[in-house]
C-alpha cells in the first residue's frame, strides 16, 4: 500500500455512547470524520466535554468506538496504534523512579535491551531541555520540567503519531508558552522523532500557534463543526493583525448561536434535558460590571476581554453564555453585549439584584420553576435533591447532572427561590415563604 497517500490515520462516521440503565444512550461523539496526514500538526479545539479527548483515545486504539471506521496507515486498527505515543494533562509520573528511569519505561516494554534503553534515554531526555537532570526524581522537578519528562517519555520510542492531551494546561502561562516554543521549534527543525502530531486543546492561541489545520468541535454530542487551514509559516506571532483576526474568527465560530428549537404548547422545554455550567453570582455580576464600564461600556470583544482579564476560553465562554442564558448578555460572532436587563442588574442594589435575578432564573431556567413547584405542591414543603438528579442522568452524564443540580442550588438559594439543606439533601422553601402556605 502507497503510505505517501495512505493517511497515518482515518475516522470515519465515528459515533461513541454509552447505554444507560432505562434510558437513552448517553451519546459522546456522533459522525466525526478525521484524516491525520504525515508532516501536519492537527489541533482538535473545542469546549470541555465536546468529546476531544475520547476522540483521541479511539484514534490511540485505547477505546473502541461504539460505532464508525477507525484507520492506521489504510489497515482498520483493532487494539492499540503501533507508532503511537501519548503526552497527557497531568504528568503521570512515578514518583518513586528518577527522570531516566521514567523516560525508559516505554523502551522496556518494547523489550529494549539495556544499552540502547540508556543511550536513546539520554538522547530523548537532552533533546526536550532536560540534560542532566538523569538521576533526578519527579518530587525535585517544577511542573514544567515534569512535562518535559512525560514529552521524553514520548518521544523516546520514535512514534510516528504523538497525541497530546491539552499538554500546557496545567502549567502557569510562561512556563506553558516556553514549553510550546521549544517543541514547535524542535518540530520546524525536523529534529522531533515523530511524523505527525494531534494535540487536544480548548485555548484558541494555542491551537492558531501550533497547529496547520484545527477542527472546531460543537458539543452534546461532539460533532465536527468547522474545519480551518492555518495559513501562517512557523514562528508565528500572536500580536500580528491577521494572527489576531483568526483568532478572533473562531471566538465568533464557537460563540455562534444556535438555530433556537421550536416548543409548542404540547411540547413545552425539558427542564432536565439542558447542562447548566457551574457560574457563581458573583462572577456573572463581575463580569456585568466590567462590559458597563469603560473602556468596554457595553460591548467587548471576547478575545480582547480574555485577555485582559487572563481568562481562558473554556472559563469565559461558559462565563459569557450563561450570563446570554438568563438574558443578561449577548454573544455576538465573537463579541458580547449586555442587555438592558443586565444593565439594571448593575446599577441595582443588593435587594434589587436578587429580585431582577429570581426573575432571570424563573424564566429562562426551567428546572428551578420545577423545583419550586414540586416544594409548593408537598404538604410538608420539601422535596428530595436525588428525585431531581435521576431524572437530569436521564438527559446527561452522572458528572454533568451533579454539576447541573449543584449550579441550581446555588442559584435558586441566592435569588431565595428555595433554601436547600445539605444534610438532609432536600429543597425546601424559605422560613417566610412556608409561613405564607400555611396561612
Amino acid at each position: 500500500m502507497d503510505h505517501q497517500t495512505t493517511p497515518l490515520v482515518s475516522v470515519r462516521n465515528c459515533r461513541q455512547a454509552y447505554h444507560k440503565d432505562s434510558s437513552a444512550d448517553l451519546v459522546v461523539l456522533d459522525d466525526v470524520n478525521l484524516t491525520l496526514q504525515e508532516g501536519e500538526i492537527v489541533a482538535l479545539l473545542g469546549r470541555s466535554g465536546s468529546g476531544k479527548s475520547t476522540l483521541l483515545r479511539i484514534v490511540a486504539g485505547l477505546l473502541k468506538p461504539t460505532s464508525g471506521d477507525v484507520r492506521w496507515r489504510g489497515e482498520p486498527l483493532r487494539g492499540p496504534a503501533p507508532g503511537v505515543a501519548m503526552v497527557f494533562q497531568s504528568f503521570a509520573l512515578f514518583p518513586w523512579l528518577t527522570v531516566q528511569e521514567n523516560v525508559e519505561l516505554g523502551l522496556e516494554a518494547l523489550g529494549v535491551g539495556k544499552d540502547d534503553r540508556e543511550e536513546r534515554s539520554e538522547e530523548a531526555i537532552d533533546l526536550i531541555g532536560l540534560g542532566g537532570y538523569d538521576g533526578a526524581y519527579p518530587k525535585e522537578l517544577s511542573g514544567g520540567m515534569r512535562q518535559r519528562v512525560g514529552l521524553a517519555r514520548a518521544l523516546v520510542v520514535h512514534p510516528d503519531l504523538l497525541l497530546m492531551d491539552e499538554p500546557f494546561s496545567a502549567l502557569d502561562v510562561l512556563t506553558a508558552e516556553t514549553l510550546r516554543t521549544d517543541l514547535i521549534d524542535l518540530w520546524m527543525d525536523g529534529k522531533l522523532p515523530v511524523k505527525s502530531i494531534l494535540i487536544v486543546t480548548h485555548n484558541i492561541e494555542e491551537a492558531v500557534l501550533m497547529a496547520d489545520r484545527i477542527l472546531v468541535f460543537s458539543s452534546n454530542p461532539g460533532r465536527v463543526a468547522h474545519e480551518l487551514q492555518v495559513p501562517f509559516a512557523h514562528p508565528r506571532n500572536r500580536f500580528d493583525p491577521a494572527f489576531r483576526e483568526m483568532v478572533d474568527d473562531i471566538y465568533g465560530i464557537m460563540t455562534r448561536r444556535k438555530a433556537p428549537e421550536v416548543h409548542t404548547a404540547a411540547a413545552a422545554p425539558n427542564p432536565f434535558a439542558h447542562v447548566l455550567h457551574p457560574v457563581g453570582t458573583n462572577l456573572m455580576a463581575g463580569l456585568l460590571e466590567t462590559l458597563r464600564s469603560e473602556p468596554y461600556n457595553g460591548r467587548a470583544d471576547l478575545p480582547a476581554l480574555a485577555a485582559a482579564l487572563q481568562y481562558e476560553v473554556d472559563e469565559l465562554l461558559p462565563l459569557g453564555e450563561t450570563l446570554s442564558l438568563l438574558g443578561f448578555a449577548l454573544l455576538e460572532e465573537g463579541d458580547i453585549l449586555i442587555t438592558e436587563t443586565g444593565r439594571r442588574f448593575t446599577e441595582a442594589e443588593t435587594e434589587d439584584r436578587k429580585t431582577i435575578f429570581a426573575d432571570a432564573v424563573r424564566t429562562h431556567v426551567p428546572l428551578i420553576t420545577e423545583i419550586r413547584n414540586v416544594i409548593d405542591q408537598r404538604s410538608n414543603h420539601r422535596a428530595a435533591s436525588v428525585r431531581f438528579r435521576d431524572q437530569l442522568e436521564d438527559h446527561m452524564s452522572p458528572e454533568y447532572a451533579e454539576e447541573t443540580l449543584r449550579t441550581v442550588i446555588a442559584w435558586g438559594r441566592y435569588a431565595e427561590i428555595f433554601e436547600y439543606d445539605e444534610e438532609a439533601q432536600q429543597f425546601g422553601l424559605e422560613e417566610e415563604d412556608e409561613d405564607e402556605h400555611n396561612e
